[in-house]
């Protein structure tokens, strides 16, 4: 549904937000926060009910505003540290999420890290 490079954050918001909000108010929930609107991440939103969810983003001069709502069923917030304000997750826990995933529930291959340079791993 959405291509997401690498590079761009995204933010959960780890508590249900007033769903009638718009860019400006969630905008400014994000600067509030202490997160760069502007910087080109996603900021995500979920409904108190969690059935809704709005995503913001900056790009090329102007917000953007994604929605989507669950006929059936609700969304399941990521895990979170203790007093956390955000989660960050990835494209593909985002992606998860937007299908009705609870992604504490699945369960990832271990991530292969290539040993840094210099060292001999089989010494």
């Amino acid at each position: 549904m959405l291509n997401i490079p690498a590079s761009t954050k995204i933010y959960v918001a780890s508590e249900p937000v007033d769903i009638r909000k718009g860019m400006d108010a969630l905008a400014g929930w994000v600067d509030e926060n202490g997160l760069d609107v502007f910087s080109g991440h996603l900021f995500v939103f979920f409904s108190k009910r969690m059935t809704h969810v709005k995503i913001l983003t900056w790009s090329r001069g102007g917000f953007v505003l994604l929605a989507k709502r669950l006929e059936q069923g609700r969304f399941r917030l990521p895990a979170r540290g203790e007093n956390a304000r955000t989660i960050s997750i990835d494209a593909t826990e985002l992606a998860m999420l937007l299908d009705g995933i609870d992604i504490q529930k699945v369960q990832r291959s271990k991530v292969w890290v290539p040993a840094p340079r210099g060292i001999d791993m089989h010494a």
